[in-house]
């Protein structure tokens, strides 16, 4: 690739990469301000992201404005950090993720999940009391299950809903305990439960209670997060390809500032 056309290529690549940033980190401080602290706790790392890829942009694009091969050098190394770093999560991302395949019951038309069920990082995640304490008050103050007698009106419609992953093992118990389902937000807890799984004593009717005690609301968030790493490595494989073809455009860009400073 020749040096205008490879520099050409670095210089609005990264520009409209810093704009990008720029625009993230707008929104990430309008969230921060915007949002409870459940929220306001995941915009960090996207601040922090965006932070790192605008400084690499300014070093990128000025590398290539100035056709200076130390600047380009120092991008190069930065982008390759990136790509490496993006490599090893979505590999661990696609390992860590590939339990927990859930279990449907007869009459429901969602799936019922297990805790064990899930990888060893899971369970060391969401086993762990500070971890659990936090996630906890943030599934509370959710509308998961706050909500569910307003979407599911008749005991019917509740019935033939299609629950999500969090709202069938945290807001209600699992159907192995045999409890009626009065409507979608209470449950007839008179009944001795049918199973002896401890989660069918955890429940309770109250909004502050739940199940958010139990080991299916924990698999329910496990669930959850599986889906969510999944979506996310899936990103990282398509951002991964495309930073490759970057850091190859940069590469002869690189080549190309040195030997024009060598002829220098």
């Amino acid at each position: 690739m020749g040096m205008g056309t490879s520099n050409f290529v670095i210089r609005w690549i990264n520009f409209l990469t810093m704009l990008l940033a720029i625009a993230v980190i707008i929104f990430g401080v309008w969230m921060s301000t915007h949002h409870d602290s459940c929220r306001r706790s995941l915009t960090f790392p996207v601040l922090g992201l965006a932070a790192f890829i605008f400084v690499i942009s300014i070093i990128g694009f000025l590398g290539a404005l100035k056709n200076n091969p130390v600047l380009l050098w120092i991008y190069l190394i930065m982008l390759c950090i990136i790509l490496v770093a993006i490599l090893v999560f979505t590999v661990l991302a696609f390992i860590v993720t590939n339990n927990g395949s859930g279990h449907y019951v007869p009459g429901l038309r969602y799936k019922e999940y297990e805790l064990q069920d899930f990888s060893s990082w899971f369970l060391k995640q969401l086993n762990n009391t500070q971890n659990w304490k936090r996630l906890k008050s943030c599934l509370v103050k959710s509308d998961d299950c706050n909500n569910l007698s307003k979407k599911y009106k008749t005991l019917n419609q509740y019935k033939s809903a299609k629950l999500t992953p969090i709202e069938a093992g945290c807001c209600r118990p699992p159907s192995e305990c045999g409890y009626p389902a009065v409507s979608a937000s209470y449950y007839d807890l008179s009944f001795h439960p049918i199973s002896s799984n401890k989660d069918c004593k955890l429940y309770k009717n109250s909004q502050a209670t739940k199940c958010y005690n139990c080991d299916s609301c924990k698999a329910g968030v496990a669930q959850f997060m599986k889906t969510e790493w999944r979506v996310v490595a899936i990103f990282n494989v398509i951002l991964f390809v495309v930073l490759s073809i970057i850091y190859f455009v940069g590469c002869c860009a690189r080549r190309n500032a040195a030997a024009n400073h060598s002829k220098a």
